[in-house]
């Protein structure tokens, strides 16, 4: 019979009285409900008051063998509800990141089904199974992650275990959801806790009529919260006015002399931190998140005596109270160790807990279930962005050690820094010890080979830059600049299909060179500052650089070191292939998705002409998308110039002379240009480029990256300065280099626009390495063309200057090649 139970047994105060008593919140149902729960307020504008439960192992220190035996408890009723055959069909499901460990229990019960458990953390290469909603959560998305992809594809009973059944709105959207794409007959919830409201209850019969399964619920206890009403507004009035006290500051919610009570006293030894390593089961998951087996289970029973015993050796010989914290999602494998610690740590009490990112307000009163709270940055590089995280009612709790399980995932410098965990652990314990198991990720087996790098391949650090390509350095694959031309425009050959000729440059365009990078430097410095900065605030705080080989190269090397000058950022950066006409190189995208997020990714190139290439990678990843291929590629290209007014993305768009595009290989790692043609590249493989050795000697692309980086210093207020106004202004692309291109080739009687080359750098290309026709200066344009002068003087080629020319200079390629049609002497460009 369902009764008021706010009220505890004599000499006792229940954790939830604080809360009654001011905001009118009553339980209701079973008797044991003030035993498995308590009462807490935290800011969250769709429910303040918060249950919390003091047998799940979370906010709450507990006796692991308690922790561990409910979840049996509920298993062993589940095997008992479904048979022996049906349970070993069965599937298992907890979520994250609160019902972790007690998932991973009732799957111990039932001890013949696999166990998944949801996750807020994306992994890299592991296609997501499903993914749902908690709407009443602070962190809602959750994604399903089985490295087996069959394991829910199944018709078994699916067992969804919650820490609560409170409205019933989160397990009937993962039904929902999970039903639509892999339909089955049965279905069974499990909470420690039923507190739906009668209305609620009623939902999940009529739920399952509408889905044609068979629902059923098991729970440990049953019951109901009575909420007054406002409740909402005067919890959160009450919310607002304890964390305004002085008390409430970050880093612990602890009155003044609980505070005091905590820190060691002057004569007190310094705590000590340790780190042990347990020698974790090699390829044994650490927990759940992409699914654990009864044969996982079998090999961690066997391993845990000894785990548990290097665990007890490395505690203080005086040790009496010992709490095990565990780590957000990852509770199952603390639990487990503590459970183990528990039965060999003679004389000591043994206490569970685990980290979480969820806010609660804390109140040091006994008739409150959140005593104390440290808080600490989030040290697992979350995908939602930094944040603060939360260890509750271990401070002051007079622990002799503690014992911080975490996974390798986040055994990051934030755990280590003066505000993080270990630090905020060790102002309140004699003895932190740290145990990292190795974060489990599914192996999968790939044809594509790891990226290339220097100096095997490249004149570039191995850490600047990797080569998402193949190298063809023992292919002849040079031809004479005019009968490459000659090839390209009778449509006997692609561009691709071949390279033009490497020629070192004279000492006069090398010097030449060397004139320009010293003037421009500090420009190109400010330049690479501003498309960096606009990256990092508004595509991604951690991005993945990938530039498009190999004019992008240089600058995503340069982006690289601006992230790592100015934030202390170690960026990836790739490089990879894309073809005019064909595309970006697919397998490149399949390597970057099996490696990092799609949406991390950032597309990066040195300028835009007419805006080509922004057209052909938007084209590519939506044909890679539709083909299948990894959703997430944002196409949107990070420019260091864009005077063709081509994209969003731009550190300047003023057509200037980079001295990178004054050079071919020997200022771009001594790489040649990409080659894709199919006697060399088959579908499975990367597009192929050359390395350059023979030609070390001329090789300046570290004095160039050398040169502008060393100018970082003195751009910063100027690059803060460009910021600012680029974020501010209008930087929708017009597209006017387009337009311009359109005009010119027909007002020169071209009549393709695949012949005009605007902007600096584009024409330098074509003088170095097509057969040039003319080419248009903007009049009064100065230094910036001196080596375009010299190379057109070289080739015999006229240089026109116009008036209104939007950019300054362009290079025209003969409309119609062949070796008679300019009266070259047919050879190529010796610069």
């Amino acid at each position: 019979m369902n009764k008021a139970v706010n009220d505890p047994a004599p000499g006792e105060v229940w954790s939830g009285t604080w809360v009654a008593d001011r905001l009118g919140v009553e339980l209701v149902g079973d008797d044991r409900l003030t035993d498995l729960l308590g009462l807490a307020l935290r800011r969250n504008p769709k429910r303040a008051h918060l249950l919390v439960s003091n047998v799940l192992g979370k906010h709450v220190p507990q006796s692991p063998s308690v922790v561990h035996g409910h979840g049996l408890a509920l298993g062993r009723r589940v095997r008992e509800l479904l048979g022996d055959e049906e349970a070993a069909r069965a599937v298992v499901l907890g979520y994250a990141e609160t019902a972790t460990g007690l998932g991973h229990s009732v799957a111990d019960g039932v001890a013949l089904a696999p166990y998944l458990h949801s996750t807020r953390r994306p992994v890299p290469g592991v296609a997501p199974a499903g993914g749902f909603e908690e709407s009443h959560s602070h962190a809602t998305s959750h994604l399903l992650l089985p490295e087996d992809p069959a394991l829910l594809a199944g018709d078994g009973p699916l067992v969804l275990v919650d820490d609560e059944f409170s409205t019933g709105n989160t397990v009937l959207n993962t039904i929902r959801d999970l039903h639509e794409r892999y339909p089955r007959d049965r279905y069974v919830v499990v909470a420690l806790v039923d507190m739906r409201s009668p209305e609620d209850a009623g939902r999940l019969s009529g739920f399952a009529a509408e889905i044609g399964a068979r629902v059923d619920l098991v729970a440990a206890a049953s019951g109901t919260v009575k909420l007054p009403e406002g409740v909402l507004e005067k919890g959160q009035d009450l919310v607002a006015r304890f964390e305004e006290t002085p008390s409430g500051a970050r880093g612990s919610v602890e009155s003044a002399a609980t505070a005091a009570r905590a820190r060691p006293a002057p004569t007190d030894p310094r705590p000590a931190i340790s780190r042990i390593d347990l020698s974790w089961p090699r390829d044994l998951p650490d927990g759940g998140r992409h699914g654990f087996t009864p044969q996982h289970r079998i090999r961690l029973e066997s391993a845990l005596p000894a785990m548990a015993a290097r665990l007890a050796e490395a505690l203080p010989g005086d040790a009496h109270r010992v709490h095990v914290l565990g780590f957000e999602e990852l509770m199952y494998a603390p639990l487990r160790l503590a459970h183990e610690l528990e039965q060999v740590a003679e004389g000591a009490e043994v206490t569970f807990s685990t980290t979480t990112r969820s806010p609660v307000l804390a109140v040091d009163d006994p008739g409150y279930a959140i005593r104390t709270r440290l808080s600490f940055p989030a040290h697992d590089n979350p995908a939602d962005g930094p944040g603060d995280r939360y260890a509750y009612n271990v401070a002051d709790a007079g622990f002799d050690a503690v014992v911080a399980v975490i996974d390798s995932a986040a055994d990051t410098p934030e755990l280590n820094a003066p505000d993080g965990l270990l630090a905020r652990l060790a102002a309140h314990t004699r003895q932190v010890v740290l145990v990292v198991v190795p974060s489990y990720t599914p192996e999968r087996p790939s044809m594509l080979p790891e990226p290339l790098r220097g100096p095997a391949f490249s004149s570039y650090a191995p850490e600047d830059v990797g080569w998402l390509l193949q190298d063809l350095s023992d292919v002849t694959l040079e031809a004479p600049t005019e009968e490459r031309e000659e090839a390209i425009q009778s449509g006997g050959a692609h561009y691709a299909e071949s390279l033009p000729m490497e020629y070192q440059p004279s000492d006069q365009y090398q010097e030449l060179f060397r004139t320009a990078l010293e003037e421009s430097s500090a420009r190109l410095a400010q330049a690479v500052g501003a498309v960096t900065e606009i990256v990092l605030q508004e595509r991604s705080p951690r991005p993945v650089l990938v530039s498009l080989a190999r004019a992008g190269t240089p600058v995503g090397v340069l982006m690289r070191r601006w992230a790592g000058f100015r934030h202390g950022l170690d960026l990836p950066h790739y490089a990879v292939s894309i073809v005019r006409g064909r595309g970006i190189d697919a397998n490149a995208l399949r390597w970057l998705a099996d490696h990092h997020d799609p949406a991390d990714v950032v597309f990066v190139d040195g300028w835009t002409g007419k805006g080509a290439i922004t057209r052909e990678l938007t084209e590519a990843v939506r044909a890679f998308e539709a083909e299948g291929g990894a959703a997430g590629f944002d196409p949107e290209i990070a420019v260091l110039a864009d005077p063709g007014s081509c994209v969003r993305t731009y550190g300047t768009r003023e057509d200037f002379l980079i001295p990178s595009a004054c050079l071919n290989s020997t200022v771009s790692g001594l790489i040649s240009r990409t080659v894709l043609r199919a006697d060399l590249v088959g579908p499975d493989d990367f597009h192929g480029a050359k390395f350059y050795r023979e030609l070390a000697g001329a090789d300046v692309s570290v004095d160039f990256l050398d040169a502008v980086a060393a100018r970082f210093p003195e751009v910063v207020d100027a690059v803060d300065a460009t910021v600012k106004e680029l974020l501010a202004g209008d930087r929708e692309p017009t597209w006017e280099g387009w337009a311009a291109v359109e005009r010119i080739s027909e007002e020169y009687g071209i009549h393709d626009v695949n012949l005009v080359k605007p902007g600096v750098g584009e024409t330098t290309r074509v003088l170095l390495r097509r057969v040039p026709w003319k080419i248009l200066a903007r009049a009064g344009a100065g230094a910036d063309l001196d080596h375009v002068r010299l190379l057109a003087e070289q080739r015999g080629v006229p240089v026109e200057e116009v008036a209104e020319l939007p950019y300054t200079c362009v290079g025209l390629i003969h409309p119609k090649y062949t070796r008679g049609a300019t009266g070259a002497d047919g050879r190529a460009v010796s610069v």
